[in-house]
């Protein structure tokens, strides 16, 4: 089966585009594509998950599992429980195993608030 070639009839619609009009239809177009799958990584972690990820940065079981809680209290594990971690080691200027400890403490969560809190939308 041979393909008709409908080029010039498909180019109709973008023929008289610039190249940055170009640009800005093909990220848009790009951007329609990605967003169910980041959609779908959004919806779909879950704290099993979000522990499994803490496990391999090095923190222990019981670590992970109150990062994951806090995460979780905040509604914010969507976000990944190991980004969390990595921004507030990031905002604080300290290392991540230490920012990981003191979010499963309870400690600086008000920042961790804060970071998060223009990523949620309020």
């Amino acid at each position: 089966m041979q393909r008709k070639n409908d080029f010039e009839i498909r180019r109709e619609k973008i023929k008289n585009l610039s190249d940055d009009e170009l640009k800005e239809r093909f990220w848009e177009l790009a951007n329609k594509v990605v967003e169910p799958m980041i959609e779908m990584a959004k919806e779909y972690t879950s704290p099993s998950i979000e522990r499994s990820v803490l496990l391999r940065m090095g923190f222990n079981s019981l670590q992970s599992k109150a990062i994951v809680d806090k995460c979780l209290e905040l509604d914010i594990l969507g976000k990944g429980a190991g980004h969390i971690v990595l921004r507030l080691a990031k905002e604080e200027n300290i290392s991540y195993k230490e920012a990981g400890e003191k979010i499963a403490k309870g400690e600086l969560i008000e920042k961790v608030k804060e970071i998060f809190k223009e990523l949620k939308g309020e």
